[in-house]
């Protein structure tokens, strides 16, 4: 059995629970502000035909009195095509802002629009609903809140038959409630959560993407966590979601990004996290990162790192409040597949799209502070040469690495000795000789659970390091890259480990 070495008096002063405690609040910091870091946007819907291709060069700014033309048109035209005509105009003037500010200035203008979006003639209705919907896009909030007197009328539509229509207005409302609080103010107690869950259910694809776009804005709202996710929690679109996130031939891409997105805000508000993973938020997360560990290696289709993103923040931010040796039943994440999983994304992420290793770096930190069994495993996977090949890539990634490794080597004598000797000494001496603070007090925190755990090894490089030359001293080991071939992983089957 392992004992643990006596410490040396010159280093009880910060042990292990002191640099414990100091990643913590360096981690509770990042948490912070990746919950500050909202994705705030608005989409457009407009048709394919040839007089709409060219978007807004196609279209020209509206006077006042061309506005009044339309309009009268729309409500009093003689034809019913003449009345679709002006509606059209209308619309494709409104694509401009100075066309906006001089419909919402004009007298009975919204009040002329709601009145034809409540018609009951259907082209008229659509019209009306995609001159809203181009009002809608605005960037003025002065142009959401005259939009007020007609969100009622797009929530009721929720309820219709019409897919398109159904999957207008929830864009249409996703652009107005993320610009005005007013109009939140206005849809929460007129039963926008029963909307959306009545919507949730629906077969059409796209309306399921729609409806994760209008929940997305409702959930990043600055009020949503007092206000708006509790009500979200209370009712079954997390069950809905979840269902729609889960793995399988069924599993729509477009529509799990949406949601994945959507379960992201819910849980950085740390409303009832608890009642997510009761649901079952962990296994489907962690069967969904299984599967696009697969799916990265049988296919070159483009978009998987969308899905991939949300997916490593969910887990991350939900291993913050359970540990993961508690799950459970629930998902296996103390299986080596996670791991191999993770390794298999971090070599698609080098090639694809390097801004998400931090991601995936951050999960593996959460999944290896609390738990034996998975810093085990990544020593017996030999994952540890693989980690230490990331090191060059960035200071961020740097210092998640060596929290990492950090995690591993506090867990104590037995798994120092695994770490030392080995490929990571000459790569801590090469972070040392990095400018960056915070890299370099990353390593020397790893260095130093080292000395605290594996007193008896012989750190003489170290000592050449801090030798009092009057010049810098160059070791060999700053000759010696972690790796030939930074980046590239060996070793991992994703079929060996399915």
């Amino acid at each position: 059995m392992w004992t643990r070495q006596p410490r040396r008096p010159g280093l009880m002063a910060c042990g292990v629970e002191e640099l414990r405690r100091r990643r913590r609040e360096r981690e509770a910091a990042l948490r912070k502000a990746r919950r500050e870091q909202q994705l705030v946007s608005k989409r457009l819907l407009r048709e394919d035909d040839p007089e709409e291709a060219g978007g807004e060069s196609s279209a020209t700014v509206l006077g006042e009195a061309e506005v009044q033309e339309f309009l009268r048109l729309a409500q009093r035209g003689t034809e019913e095509k003449e009345r679709e005509k002006a509606l059209v105009n209308l619309r494709r003037g409104l694509q401009h802002p100075e066309t906006q500010q001089i419909f919402i200035r004009l007298e009975g203008s919204m009040r002329t629009l709601v009145g034809l979006l409540t018609s009951n003639r259907a082209l008229l209705q659509l019209e009306a609903a995609r001159c809203l919907h181009e009002l809608s896009h605005s960037e003025q909030s002065v142009v959401a809140e005259a939009c007020l007197p007609a969100t009622s009328y797009l929530l009721t539509y929720l309820s219709g038959h019409s897919s398109d229509f159904i999957e207008l207005c929830l864009y249409t409302l996703g652009n107005l409630i993320v610009e005005s609080e007013v109009v939140r103010q206005q849809l929460l107690p007129q039963g926008i959560v029963s909307a959306l869950v009545a919507c949730i259910q629906s077969p059409h694809v796209a309306v399921l993407e729609a409806l994760g776009y209008a929940l997305s804005q409702l959930l990043q709202a600055k009020e949503a966590p007092e206000k708006i996710i509790p009500s979200i929690l209370d009712s079954l679109l997390p069950q809905h979601m979840l269902r729609l996130m889960q793995p399988g031939p069924k599993l729509n891409p477009g529509v799990a990004v949406e949601f994945a997105w959507c379960l992201h805000y819910i849980i950085c508000s740390q409303v009832n996290n608890a009642l997510l993973i009761t649901h079952g938020a962990l296994s489907t997360l962690g069967l969904l990162l299984l599967d696009l560990a697969g799916a990265v290696q049988r296919t070159e289709e483009a978009g998987l790192e969308l899905l991939a993103c949300p997916v490593l923040r969910c887990l991350s931010n939900l291993l913050t409040d359970v540990a993961v040796e508690a799950v459970g039943g629930q998902m296996q994440l103390k299986d080596e597949r996670i791991l191999a999983a993770l390794f298999i994304l971090f070599q698609f992420f080098l090639q694809k799209q390097p801004s998400l290793l931090p991601e995936g770096l951050w999960l593996l930190n959460n999944l290896t502070a609390s738990s034996p069994t998975l810093c085990t495993s990544l020593l017996s996977l030999d994952l540890i040469e693989p980690l230490l090949q990331l090191l060059p890539l960035s200071n961020v990634v740097s210092v998640l690495v060596l929290t990492v490794l950090c995690n591993v080597a506090e867990k104590g004598p037995a798994y120092c000795r695994q770490l030392w000797p080995g490929p990571l000494l000459p790569c801590l001496l090469n972070t040392l000789a990095l400018s960056d603070t915070e890299v370099v007090g990353q390593s020397l925190e790893l260095l130093q659970l080292l000395f605290l755990y594996r007193p008896e090894v012989d750190f003489w490089p170290l000592a050449l390091l801090f030798s009092p030359a009057q010049t810098p001293l160059v070791s060999p080991y700053f000759l010696l890259p972690c790796s030939p071939n930074y980046g590239c992983f060996s070793g991992l089957d994703w079929a060996s480990l399915a």
